[in-house]
């Protein structure tokens, strides 16, 4: 049997997702066969630090098996890959919306931490190589 974690903003299936996973307001877990659901409240959304590690412990004590939300930071992703949980990403529309494109395959797959279908915060690096061709040297070797 699979069971769907949505993050979201509310209790319901009709409450918008929510795009943050370890700090999102609720857990809703539905059974996409029947719509039959439970919402969990995020105790982690309130934590000073180490919330993405404890949602994802949360989620996956409710045997979760896939994970719909907008993106995933870098210590709960790990934490969800090694539970076996797959990650989803959606971040516009309710909870049932986005479970009902679950079911008809057209969400995308989160291929690494923080990463979403918006592309966003996937590149780190700043350009700026150790090199750069600064030329220190002041040519007064005289002619040698």
């Amino acid at each position: 049997m699979t069971k769907i974690c949505v993050t979201s903003t509310g209790p319901t299936l009709e409450s918008q997702v929510d795009p943050r996973f370890g700090r999102c307001q609720y857990f809703v877990i539905v059974d996409p066969e029947t719509m039959q659901f439970d919402a969990i409240p995020n105790d982690a959304a309130s934590a000073a630090g180490g919330a993405g590690i404890r949602a994802a412990q949360t989620v996956s004590s409710y045997g979760v098996n896939v994970v719909i939300t907008g993106s995933v930071g870098p210590n709960a992703y790990p934490a969800l890959q090694s539970a076996g949980i797959r990650i989803m990403t959606s971040t516009i529309g309710t909870v049932e919306e986005v479970v009902e494109r679950y079911k008809q395959g057209t969400l995308t797959e989160i291929a690494g931490a923080g990463l979403s279908h918006l592309g966003m915060g996937g590149g780190r690096g700043g350009g700026f190589g150790r090199g750069g061709g600064r030329g220190r040297g002041r040519g007064r070797g005289g002619g040698w």
